[in-house]
Parts: C-alpha cells; structure tokens; sequence
C-alpha cells in the first residue's frame, strides 16, 4: 500500500484532558463554583481517569479550579478579590508589555519588527468576530492581542511571567459586557506601539487595564 502522509502527532492524553476541560471552564458548560466528578468527565472525554486526574492538577495550579476542602475539586468562584489580585498583577506587565513593544517597533522602524504581523492579524481577528457576533472567538482574539504585545515586546522572561496569568484573563474576557469600548482601546493601544512612542503606548495600555478591571467587576454575576 502507498503512504497514505505523515502521521499527525496527538497530544498526550493528559495534554488532551487538559484542554477540553479548560474550554468547559473558559465558556461555563463547568460553571464557577460547580464540583468536578473524575469519573463523569473520564466518560464525557472517553478517557480512563488517570489523564483526567493529571489534568485537573493542573488547571489547580493554573487557578480555573480549586481543591475542595476534603475531596475533589470544583470550578473557581471568581471573588471581587480575586479580581482585583489578578488586575494587580496584570497592570504592570500589560504596561511594560506596550512600552517595550513601542521601543521594538521604533528601534526596527521603517522596517516592521518581527511579530508586528501578529499583533495585526490578532486585531484583525477579533474585528471579524464581533462582526459575526463576538463570543468565544471574539474573547480568543483579544486574549491573543495582548498575548501578540507582549511578543513583540521581544522580553523572553516577560513572555515567560505572563503565561499563568493567560487563562485566567480569558475566564475574566468571556465576561465583559462592553466589548466594544475594549475593542476600540484595542486600536488605539495598536496605533500607540505602532508609532514606536512608548510611554503614549504605555498610558494607553494603563488605561485600557484599569477600564477593563472595571468592566470585569461589574460583570461578575455574584458582584
């Protein structure tokens, strides 16, 4: 018999496990607060329970999830403290995110720095899907928008502090009930690091954190 390709590598199981139960997390077929049953979501994903097990640690350490009290684990409650934490932390690296960004696409200019086309394409992503009425992928758009900033900022370690924090923010995006203020600071947070000014980039991008903390209290559905 003729080749038929070559193989596509699969994930392993818990990789696997991993992600599916993230996206019933990230668009609440797990809402926050409900407990996860090993055994019932090893026969949603036709798994054995040990890739589940594996997978369920790790959202734990990525804070979707939390151990209860004697046994198991539930969907994390997102508290006004929570978010507010989170925003703590997310503010200054958003902000250095688009400085260094800006200072890149400046020291590049007029050629455009590597990962410049990324951030475009995000922007251009999240446009489309709003036009066809936002939702998760309109939420993935703009989680990667900031993910393509901090990128281009070209700061491996940055890169490197920002990945726990990713999902979480998505959890918080699938929330927000304004999308088109986000959206429009989106462009004017990409028109700033484009013009290679740095602290107009970074007092943008302040702005827009702070607008979309707000915007994130007030959508919480316990607030």
């Amino acid at each position: 018999m003729g080749s038929t390709g070559p193989a596509v590598a699969r994930a392993p199981l818990g990789e696997q496990a991993r992600d599916a139960v993230r996206e019933r997390v990230i668009d609440g077929r797990y809402p926050q607060g409900s407990r996860l049953v090993e055994r019932e979501i090893a026969e949603e994903l036709a798994m054995s329970r040990v890739p589940v097990r594996e997978a369920l640690r790790s959202l734990v350490t990525e804070g979707l999830l939390e151990l209860l009290p004697h046994s198991g684990v539930r969907v994390r409650r997102l508290e006004r403290s929570d978010v507010e934490q989170l925003y703590e932390v997310w503010e200054p690296l958003a902000v250095q995110a688009s400085r260094l960004a800006a200072r890149r696409v400046a020291e590049h200019a007029p050629q455009d720095p590597p990962g410049l086309d990324a951030l475009r394409t995000a922007l251009r992503r999240a446009d489309d899907a709003a036009a066809v009425g936002g939702g998760k992928p309109e939420v993935t758009a703009n989680v990667s928008f900031h993910q393509r900033i901090v990128t281009l900022s070209g700061n491996r370690l940055l890169e490197r502090t920002m990945e726990p924090l990713v999902w979480q923010l998505r959890l918080l995006f699938g929330l927000n009930t304004e999308p088109q203020h986000m959206r429009d600071q989106h462009h004017r947070m990409y028109a700033d690091i484009t013009s290679g000014e740095e602290e107009t980039a970074a007092a943008c991008t302040l702005l827009h954190v702070r607008d979309s903390r707000r915007a994130a209290l007030r959508s919480l559905p316990h607030g």
